[in-house]
């Protein structure tokens, strides 16, 4: 008897870091239709966030943060360590 594999879906991974990345604070919103990217090769997961951050937020530090905060969640609700790229594409007014 052989054992299965369970997988969980890119649309499923990229929620879980969607979630993530926005309690981060002074994170505004997600940015882009496509705001979240997951990919996977051989050298792992790559998951790039694209963000919207309030006026006045320290870009580094809350890229960092953000950075921290997705590679935590999916490690505890999937069970893998991705790296994660962070672009802010937009700085504008708490909404």
């Amino acid at each position: 008897m052989t054992e299965g594999q369970a997988s969980i879906s890119t649309d499923i991974l990229a929620r879980y870091a969607s979630d993530a990345a926005r309690e981060v604070e002074g994170v505004r919103s997600l940015s882009g239709r496509r705001s979240v990217r997951i990919e996977e090769g051989d050298t792992g997961v790559r998951v790039e966030v694209h963000l919207a951050l309030n006026w006045g937020a320290s870009v580094p530090y809350i890229g960092r943060a953000v950075q921290a905060r997705v590679r935590d969640y999916l490690a505890q609700m999937a069970d893998i360590v991705p790296s994660v790229d962070v672009v802010v594409d937009e700085i504008g007014p708490v909404s």
